[in-house]
């Protein structure tokens, strides 16, 4: 039985990773965590009596394997610290972690052997989608993405968007804008990362959407993934629950343990 604490559990990730371990008899919720919270009750939450409730202004007691991080991006840098440095394994979803932060919870999590997953997309098919980008970008030079997100996300561009134009870079390995005289004053052309432009959507209607469109001579190559349903995202963040188990380093990035 593999025991776990949730943070950020009354978002609507956080709510179907709740229903998701609840559901899974080789899970056991153990904890949840929001600093915003008023009440420490389980069962105003619909939460068994054995489950501890906690906010800002209380300790955290439990002990977890595993601490699964929906939280927001100014919070889950402090959550994850705190996690490795009770030896619990972070699983960590939310988007928004600067690279550097990355690194440093990467160094923290295996300086004491502890297995994890910073993970920019639990969907599987969203990390097939950059997986195939990375391929199409040995041959195609120039890439453009596009990535539609719910009016409520708070980061912009979004974790998978900027993963997938890293991964294209990284495959390229040259950061040549396709104009660099270009004119643009109201930042129509998006964000740029070494030539890669993003466009970031933020609407309602959405959930999580992403394209990389390639452009080259006579031909154009488009790869797009969508969300219909944050359950899809379950299937990914359980990967990340084994691999975190089963490991004794922290793997940024799910199409690292597929």
């Amino acid at each position: 039985m593999t025991t776990v604490l949730v943070a950020g559990f009354t978002g609507a990730m956080g709510q179907k990773a709740v229903a998701m371990i609840t559901a899974d008899p080789d899970l056991e919720l153990v904890g949840v965590y929001n600093p915003h919270v008023t009440s420490l009750q389980p069962s105003d939450y619909g939460l068994a009596e054995s489950v501890g409730v906690y906010n800002a202004f209380t300790q955290i007691t439990v002990m977890a394997d595993i601490w699964l991080d929906f939280s927001v991006p100014t919070g889950v840098y402090a959550n994850a610290k705190f996690a490795i440095e009770r030896g619990m394994r972070p699983v960590i979803g939310t988007s928004g972690l600067p690279e550097d932060q990355q690194v440093a919870l990467q160094a923290a999590a295996n300086a004491r052997h502890l297995g994890g997953v910073i993970a920019a997309n639990f969907g599987v098919t969203a990390v097939l989608m950059m997986k195939f980008a990375r391929e199409a970008a040995a041959y195609l030079d120039d890439a453009e993405i596009i990535e539609y997100h719910h009016e409520d996300k708070l980061d912009a561009p979004s974790g998978t968007a900027l993963n997938t134009a890293k991964l294209i870079y990284q495959q390229q390995g040259h950061d040549e804008p396709r104009n660099p005289q270009e004119q643009d004053p109201l930042g129509a052309r998006g964000g740029d990362y070494h030539g890669i432009k993003i466009h970031a959507v933020r609407l309602p209607g959405f959930i999580a959407d992403e394209e990389v469109i390639f452009g080259g001579s006579g031909e154009t190559l488009t790869i797009k993934q969508s969300t219909t349903d944050r359950a899809s995202f379950m299937k990914g963040v359980r990967l990340g629950i084994d691999a975190a188990m089963n490991r004794q380093d922290l793997v940024i990035g799910l199409e690292n343990i597929l």
